[in-house]
């Protein structure tokens, strides 16, 4: 075996998936069309491989962005981005995802390939998903180069940890009333249609003006009449703050029920706030207020190889959930990061020019650098966890098929019928 130690692996036939779903958009409206949307595919397409293909839909979205807009850059009188046209594709894109992620589960359960490798599979896709949306919604709402969107990479990474964190100590995922995998990807749908009918610059509307209030002096008096995509950042900041508390509320809960410290769970909140200021440290380099990566196409890949390394971080929090290990403080990419942030800001901490980013080019090669190694980094993990998951549990990844007795590979069908059949005998 490459990864998982060999006296966790037995947890992984322990393993079952437990979820509370309270949306009622999730119930009442999504869910039956999921349900119907499941008996579409044939039972021989592995749940992987609807979940894969979800992602690809986005990656498209991505490449679309990267295509008609490089630079990254904000619509305005001197700068054009994608043609409108485009937003609607990514809302069909990212609405094509979620369906896609929603039914995997289901078709696992048709399929009989459920267990614990559909859970990593289906967070290390969520994982990349989160980055690229942030990336991809920040162009649509005109905000692009600028520090909203690092509050929003920010944001959107901690409500994922957060529901990673929950699901480590309650052992099971809890989708509230208004979640990211639901209202939040539905939000962001009705953000790219909104963007692809008048364009982004109609974020740049103050709120004040969009509601017809900026005469109204008792309100003028006390509210500022920021952008609309200022104002959304702001409300996801309440809402990821009522995250946090409801998510500890669960975990509280979840650990007096079982007469285990209830406190200790904070500590593994820790490792998200540090690694998120490692990267603000090497962002505000040469200073906040005229940042070199932000105002350079450099944003792009930086956002990119800090996603990566997120993906990496919460991938190895589900699988200690899954083969109940204990909770990785620690992530060797951290270390990546923290020569950039402290190479970076040399000429702050010791008052002398930056060893390797002391210019431009050097710069771009050292970025570039980070999301090849952190990329790379990324792809060992899936692939060792998925060879070991797949070669101990006999099951297939992207196909329906598992092992025999005689170690085979047979249609999942076959082999779960012959478990049957030896289970009566």
């Amino acid at each position: 075996m490459g990864y998982i130690p060999q006296e966790a692996l037995a947890n992984l036939k322990k393993y079952q998936y437990k979820g509370v779903d309270k949306s009622l958009l999730s119930r009442h409206v999504l869910n039956p069309f999921w349900t119907w949307l499941v008996t579409l595919w044939p039972t021989w397409v592995a749940p992987n491989t609807i979940t894969l293909s979800g992602l690809c839909m986005v990656l498209i979205n991505f490449a679309t962005l990267i295509y008609f807009d490089p630079e990254y850059l904000s619509e305005d009188g001197s700068s054009n981005g994608p043609p409108h046209w485009v937003y609607f594709t990514w809302a069909a894109g990212l609405f094509i995802y979620q369906s896609f992620d929603a039914i995997d589960g289901k078709q696992a359960r048709r399929t009989g390939m459920a267990g614990p490798l559909g859970e990593m599979f289906d967070h290390g896709c969520d994982a990349l998903n989160t980055t690229l949306e942030v990336i991809l919604c920040g162009r649509a709402l005109n905000l692009t180069r600028s520090w909203w969107t690092v509050a929003s990479q920010i944001a959107t990474l901690a409500n994922f940890y957060l529901t990673t964190w929950e699901e480590y100590h309650t052992g099971q995922l809890y989708l509230g009333v208004f979640s990211g995998p639901v209202e939040g990807i539905i939000m962001i749908v009705c953000i790219y249609i909104v963007s692809g009918i008048f364009g982004p610059q109609f974020w740049d509307t103050g709120v004040l003006t969009f509601f017809h209030l900026e005469e109204v002096e008792q309100v003028t008096k006390y509210v500022p009449n920021i952008g609309l995509n200022e104002t959304f950042m702001f409300l996801a900041g309440i809402g990821l703050g009522f995250n946090i508390i409801t998510s500890y509320i669960n975990v509280y809960q979840a650990k007096a029920a079982s007469g285990q410290g209830r406190f200790q769970p904070l500590l593994h909140l820790i490792p998200f706030p540090l690694t998120a200021a490692i990267e603000i440290f090497w962002l505000r380099s040469p200073s906040f207020s005229r940042s070199f990566i932000i105002n350079s196409p450099l944003f792009i890949p930086f956002l990119c190889a800090w996603g990566l390394q997120f993906a990496h971080q919460v991938g190895r929090m589900i699988l200690a959930h899954v083969t109940k290990q204990p909770f990785p403080y620690w992530d060797a990419m951290w270390v990546w990061s923290i020569v950039g942030a402290l190479d970076a800001n040399m000429p702050l901490l010791l008052n002398r020019p930056p060893l390797i980013q002391h210019s431009p080019k050097n710069v771009t090669i050292f970025i570039f650098v980070t999301l090849i190694v952190s990329f790379l980094s990324y792809a060992r993990f899936c692939t060792l966890v998925i060879n070991d998951i797949t070669n101990y549990l006999g099951i297939a990844c992207f196909t329906v098929r598992k092992k025999d007795v005689s170690g085979n590979w047979r249609k999942a069908s076959s082999v779960d019928n012959l478990m049957d059949m030896n289970k009566k005998q």
